[in-house]
């Protein structure tokens, strides 16, 4: 099994979209880059952000290749990997090993939802992707908003029995589920990076123990997100605290209400620094683009996190 570090940065990658919501991936290179050029350590691409779920096969396959490309060598790439079935999910995990993916963050699949549910559910689904691949595999504990579980304590311990499993993405969007499955990684008895997922207490999150950031927010945060995470993972805990209120209130307008609004608010705010043009901010049907009357919002948190010195325009 290849070996990867993560415990940095990792963008949870936007994908550019024009107004008949086609990719563009020229302009995702560019991005990439950006990321890249900003601390990312890894990419994580076809995420929720990325709006992976909303992609056809062939477009997964796609954004892992041109992201492997643009990696290089300079950042980890991972992929999110949902399916419908074990093999369906076995089988994508093959083609985006092929397409150059390093690794793989699970989603939990619908069967997850059973309550309660069998342990052997999940442990069958990870370990089949785990056999099939050889590939370190990221866990991913996300908030039911998002369509996703909370592990119970057993089940989250069996799962981290595999091999190939390394690293955890934990979204629950509760702090206090989020030390409870801190303290249980902690009992495997072997060393899991915990990344955490909870764009609403970033800082918190990685004063209670997380060594990398797998973000929607990092999609546009990435270069806060990224010296937050040297500094804890550096031990300069205090100037991680001192950074909260300027990282915080940036991410609390991305991710204020309705939540899933978040990935168009990405992309706008990308396309103010001129990272993307504004005319690929688009998100597939049903959701809809971040209304004109936002945009100044959108200036002004990006002018408050100091963000312009990153800009592109």
């Amino acid at each position: 099994m290849k070996q990867i570090n993560l415990k940095g940065a990792v963008p949870a990658a936007i994908l550019p979209m024009n107004s008949t919501y086609q990719p563009d991936f020229d302009h995702y290179e560019h991005y990439l880059k950006w990321l890249i050029d900003n601390g990312a350590i890894a990419l994580a691409v076809n995420m929720d952000t990325g709006e992976g779920p909303q992609l056809t096969i062939e477009e997964r396959l796609q954004v892992v290749q041109v992201a492997a490309k643009v990696a290089a060598g300079r950042a980890t790439v991972m992929a999110g990997l949902m399916g419908a079935t074990t093999e369906g999910a076995v089988s994508l995990a093959m083609a985006y090993k092929e397409a150059g993916a390093d690794g793989l963050v699970i989603f939990p699949n619908a069967s997850f939802r059973n309550d309660p549910l069998d342990v052997a559910i999940s442990y069958g689904y990870h370990k089949a992707i785990a056999e099939a691949t050889d590939m370190p595999l990221m866990l991913f504990q996300l908030a039911p908003v998002f369509g996703g579980v909370l592990y119970t304590r057993d089940t989250l311990r069996k799962l981290l029995e595999i091999p190939q499993v390394t690293s955890i993405k934990e979204a629950s969007f509760d702090a206090q589920y989020y030390s409870y499955t801190i303290d249980t990684v902690r009992m495997c008895g072997r060393p899991i990076t915990v990344l955490t997922g909870n764009d609403r207490f970033i800082t918190e999150s990685i004063l209670l123990g997380a060594e990398g950031a797998l973000l929607g927010f990092a999609a546009i945060g990435c270069p806060l997100v990224a010296k937050m995470l040297e500094l804890s993972n550096t031990g300069k805990l205090g100037e991680v605290a001192a950074m909260r209120n300027k990282v915080q209130r940036f991410a609390e307008v991305i991710y204020a209400d309705p939540v899933l609004d978040y990935r168009a608010r990405c992309k706008a705010a990308l396309a103010i620094l001129g990272v993307i043009d504004r005319k690929l901010t688009f998100v597939r049907l049903p959701l809809l683009p971040t209304p004109d009357k936002d945009y100044p919002i959108l200036q002004q948190a990006l002018e408050e996190a100091g963000m312009f010195v990153y800009s592109q325009s």
